[in-house]
């Protein structure tokens, strides 16, 4: 059989091709991205980035009635989101979430970088420039300070699953999102925070039925290893004079009601109540 040449042509284009791994998001051999690694260029482009959020308390990207009540806020300074909750990144996150495509997690983790660098900033702009924490890279006197240098956490800490939860899902979305985010920035993560009570999925209840859920979801841990490292953490944001940066991460914030309910929690330590020595702020992949 005589084969043409330009089917020879054909076959040697496709040997020379480059060849993709399948995007994460759509599943397609696209040029990847060289900004989000998993992801193709087209997927990559397409992400509901929150730029300049509309609320500074909540990182809302549209309008936010809910903080002009100020009380409910709480011990919560700030929050953050990487992405508007949209129908595509819902999607996502259910592949992720309820369907334990659990690949996801390290881009999901990396989106979540951008929340935190969002924390920074704001932090930075309300005039928070004291030290960050020892293990921080340390800055020569003859060299400028970068600016996002001046704001670290000291401490994440991720919002905690029920067993029953742990059970269905086989990991917890938080922890795996926050454990990527430690690595990229060097900060400790502590799961300070136990689930007290399972409660039923938030997504059908109205705003009051979730915050009355979770009034008393969470404690403390009791953990005597968890206690030491967080008691080490607190006598060196003592030392330098400043309140401990505690960094609550969650996959989205809706009410807050789970932020909030985690944050009560984390100044009620076995023993002692820290309110006037921990800041505490939240960061999540999404904001609905």
């Amino acid at each position: 059989m005589k084969i043409s040449g330009s089917h020879w042509l054909k076959l040697a284009k496709n040997l020379l091709a480059p060849v993709f791994s399948p995007c994460l998001f759509c599943g397609k051999a696209h040029m990847p991205s060289t900004k989000m690694p998993g992801l193709c260029t087209m997927c990559e482009a397409a992400l509901p980035w929150i730029g300049i959020p509309r609320c500074r308390k909540c990182g809302r990207p549209v309008g936010c009635p809910d903080c002009s009540r100020s009380h409910e806020h709480g011990l919560l300074r700030y929050n953050r989101s990487a992405v508007s909750y949209s129908a595509d990144m819902r999607e996502v996150l259910g592949r992720y979430k309820y369907r334990g495509n659990e690949r996801l997690g390290h881009v999901l983790g990396q989106m979540l970088d951008q929340a935190y660098a969002a924390l920074q900033e704001v932090s930075i702009r309300n005039g928070d420039s004291t030290p960050g924490p020892p293990f921080a890279r340390p800055i020569l006197p003859f060299f400028p300070r970068p600016r996002a240098a001046l704001w670290q956490a000291d401490v994440l800490v991720p919002v905690p699953v029920s067993s029953t939860r742990l059970a269905e899902r086989g990991f917890n979305q938080a922890e795996q999102l926050a454990a990527v985010l430690a690595g990229r920035r060097r900060i400790p993560l502590l799961p300070l925070l136990v689930r007290t009570q399972h409660t039923a999925k938030q997504s059908f209840k109205s705003r009051a039925e979730r915050f009355a859920d979770m009034k008393h979801a969470f404690a403390a841990s009791t953990d005597p290893v968890l206690q030491g490292h967080f008691a080490a953490l607190l006598q060196t944001s003592r030392d330098y004079g400043r309140p401990l940066r505690v960094v609550i991460v969650d996959d989205i914030y809706t009410t807050g009601s789970t932020l909030r309910a985690c944050a009560g929690a984390l100044v009620r330590q076995p023993g002692a109540t820290l309110k006037d020595e921990v800041e505490i702020c939240s960061i999540t992949w999404a904001r609905s």
